[in-house]
């Protein structure tokens, strides 16, 4: 018989936008942007997560020490642990990426595995950008992207509430 996991769920309000962070009993599964306010039902994971991303909007972390869970299939996830060499502050294109798994054709398929990333922020699809260094996709809205980006060139802390 196999055992559902209860999913755990916290909430923060930054500078981008009202954040939902998802967890197991064992790692993060989805942290998303929302429009809508949520039912909270924390576990210490969901709390360190919703710590560590209250630092990174405050200029404390520019990295996350958290445990993932992302659900996707094989080749997305290879992207997403490619996403997290992307260090704070850098930028790089979906060929960049592509050419680091060795497939410079799968451009197009990166940035699709891009789109799907379920955990915003602490993988970091937001700092992939076009080849012609313009702003493309991302899946919390473009304007978030530039807000998570203004944030990482900038030494200035954003309020939370």
């Amino acid at each position: 018989m196999t055992q559902i996991s209860e999913e755990y769920i916290s909430t923060l309000n930054s500078p981008a936008g009202r954040i939902k962070i998802c967890a197991t009993q064992t790692g993060v599964t989805a942290i998303k942007f929302i429009d809508n306010h949520v039912a909270i039902n924390e576990n210490t994971i969901t709390k360190q997560a919703k710590t560590q991303l209250k630092e990174y909007f405050n200029h404390e972390r520019k990295t996350f020490e958290l445990p993932l869970e992302p659900k996707g299939t094989a080749f997305q996830k290879m992207v997403w642990k490619q996403l997290m060499s992307v260090k704070f502050g850098e930028l790089a294109s979906y060929l960049d990426i592509a050419t680091k798994l060795n497939s410079p054709k799968a451009c197009r398929a990166v940035g699709a595995a891009n789109g799907k990333n379920p955990i915003s922020i602490v993988i970091p699809c937001h700092r992939v950008i076009g080849s012609n260094g313009k702003l493309t996709g991302y899946a919390g809205g473009l304007k978030r992207k530039a807000k998570l980006l203004e944030l990482e060139s900038s030494q200035t802390p954003f309020s939370l509430s």
